[in-house]
C-alpha cells in the first residue's frame, strides 16, 4: 500500500522519483522530532543552476510544510550554514509550540467578525461612515 501511495500521491511522504533523487544524490544531515528526514546534496556540492546547495525534507507523514520547526527552517533555507543536528540549538522561551495548520477544518480560527464565525460583528470605530449610494 506505501509502494502504490508514493507512485501515486505527492502529499503523503515522498514520491518514487524523490526517492530515487535522495537515494543518488542525497546525505542525510538528521531528523526533527516529528522524524522528517533532512537531506543536502552529497558532499555540498553547489548546484550550477541555483549556485549554492540545494537542501531538502521528506516528511515523515503527510507533507504539511508548518511541520517544519524553527531550527530546521533556517537551514533549509539557508539562513544558518550549521544545522540543528550539528549545533547545541535550544529552543526559545517566546517560541511557541507546533500547532497544525488547521485551514479548511472546522478546527480553523475565525476572527470575530468572519461570516464562519458564531456572534455579531464588532462596531467599527473612529471616523468610519457607511457608504450609501448616490450620497
Amino acid at each position: 500500500m506505501k509502494w502504490l501511495l508514493q507512485m501515486l500521491t505527492w502529499w503523503n511522504g515522498q514520491t518514487l522519483n524523490t526517492r530515487f533523487h535522495t537515494w543518488r544524490h542525497g546525505e542525510l544531515v538528521g531528523h526533527d522530532e516529528f522524524d522528517n528526514s533532512y537531506y543536502r546534496t552529497r558532499g555540498g556540492a553547489l548546484d550550477p543552476a541555483l549556485g549554492f546547495e540545494r537542501r531538502w525534507v521528506i516528511y515523515a507523514g503527510t507533507s504539511e510544510g508548518s511541520m517544519t520547526p524553527t531550527g530546521w527552517y533556517g537551514w533549509l533555507h539557508h539562513t544558518t550554514d550549521t544545522p540543528p543536528t550539528k549545533e547545541d540549538y535550544q529552543r526559545h522561551a517566546w517560541e511557541a509550540p507546533y500547532v497544525p495548520n488547521m485551514t479548511g477544518t472546522p478546527q480553523a480560527y475565525r476572527p470575530a467578525g468572519s461570516i464562519l464565525a458564531s456572534g455579531k460583528r464588532p462596531h467599527s470605530s473612529g471616523d468610519y461612515d457607511a457608504w450609501t449610494p448616490g450620497s
